[in-house]
């Protein structure tokens, strides 16, 4: 067995999603999100939702939330919820064809791209990377994954979230732009995708901010669901 090199300070500790129903743990590698992925979201944001190439951007593994409540983030006054699909891959590529990439998935869940949309925003009329808005502590809560072994391969079912017992956002994945193995295949062309990567596919309309004192319920119908609150 190799040994673990001495180093000059702590290993950090590693992101382990937990799995339903199993005592091990899902290791994440990176995270990747996919912008503007249904059309009623695109034109809330006020883009045109025809079929461009998909966006992507990430997040950082250590931004998933995995317990507890979602703290409210600090300079910002605007947060918004952002309920969307969650891929966790067991094997991964480059220029993977999107008739084989249903095989690398490992499982599902839920979770929510929480924004904030005001330094997001700042960010755009300065033309500068989103980070400030997208990738902040916390920022990704995610419910346990459901192995595909389980579930499938869903492309249809209702996407939603409730805020305080009121519907939010409301939505189908069969309505994604982009469906989850053309997702995959595309992100493929631009990085090289492995085991332990994670992507959150997009949002349907109904995006808003939170407050401290909210209840968040969302769900992907079949596969899971996810309750917290903002505190």
């Amino acid at each position: 067995m190799t040994e673990t090199p001495a180093t000059v300070i702590p290993l950090p500790a590693p992101v382990l999603l937990p799995i339903e129903g199993e005592a091990a743990f899902f290791p994440v590698r990176r995270v990747y999100c996919v912008g503007r992925n249904y059309a009623d979201h695109a034109i809330e944001m006020g883009h045109d939702p025809s079929r461009e190439p998909p966006f992507f951007f990430q997040k950082n593994p250590d931004n998933l939330l995995v317990s507890g409540d979602f703290p409210y983030p600090p300079l910002s006054s605007d947060v918004h919820h952002e309920v969307e699909l969650v891929i966790a891959l067991r094997s991964g590529g480059a220029d993977i064809p999107a008739e084989r990439a249903l095989d690398c998935i490992y499982g599902y869940g839920v979770g929510i791209d929480f924004t904030r949309r005001d330094l997001q925003g700042e960010a755009k009329k300065l033309g500068r990377p989103w980070e400030i808005g997208k990738a902040f502590e916390h920022s990704a809560p995610v419910s346990a994954l459901v192995p595909a072994t389980q579930v499938g391969h869903p492309d249809k079912g209702g996407i939603w979230l409730m805020r305080n017992g009121e519907a939010a956002q409301r939505g189908d994945l069969q309505q994604m732009i982009w469906k989850v193995p053309e997702i995959i295949a595309e992100l493929s062309k631009l990085f090289t995708l492995a085991p332990g990567d994670v992507i959150l596919t997009g949002t349907p309309a109904g995006v808003g901010p939170v407050a401290r004192g909210d209840r968040i319920t969302c769900a992907v119908d079949g596969v899971a669901t996810l309750v917290l609150n903002v505190v």
